[in-house]
């Protein structure tokens, strides 16, 4: 299967119907990008049952900015509707095979497990009146 051009109109579509997906964040001016863009290629015809996305942050930079993309590449997986991934840079072959085998490897209910865990921990101290550690709600 050959990569998806995600925008801000398909991303969530894309994504609520599919259960692995991987995002490739990119611009055209990018060298680490280019040479990223043919292994993401290469690994979307090894993988079947993976949608591959790119999303143009030059085009989408609402979207880019949404996803609070910094710095591309950047890499982004959601398993069953979860981001359970997320790093720029750029991977060779080998790396992405194995984000793509360890993505397919979790245990969602355990995820989800821990994510509800994280949220009510989060809570709870809000309403103690502590704030959130970073990159915590």
């Amino acid at each position: 299967m050959s990569t998806l051009e995600l925008t801000q109109e398909n991303l969530n579509q894309t994504i609520e119907s599919n259960d692995v997906v991987l995002v490739d964040f990119w611009a055209e001016w990018c060298g680490p990008c280019k040479q990223f863009g043919p292994v993401f290629e290469e690994a979307s015809e090894k993988h079947e049952n993976v949608v591959f996305g790119k999303v143009d942050t030059e085009d989408q930079q609402q979207l880019a900015a949404a996803a609070g993309i910094s710095s591309i590449p950047t890499l982004m997986a959601f398993r069953e509707q979860t981001l359970v991934f997320a790093q720029p840079g750029a991977l060779n072959g080998e790396q992405l095979d194995q984000v793509i085998d360890a993505v397919k490897a979790l245990d969602m209910d355990e995820v989800r497990e821990q994510i509800a865990q994280a949220e009510a921990e989060a809570k709870a101290k809000a309403e103690d009146g502590e704030a959130p550690a970073p990159g915590q709600a």
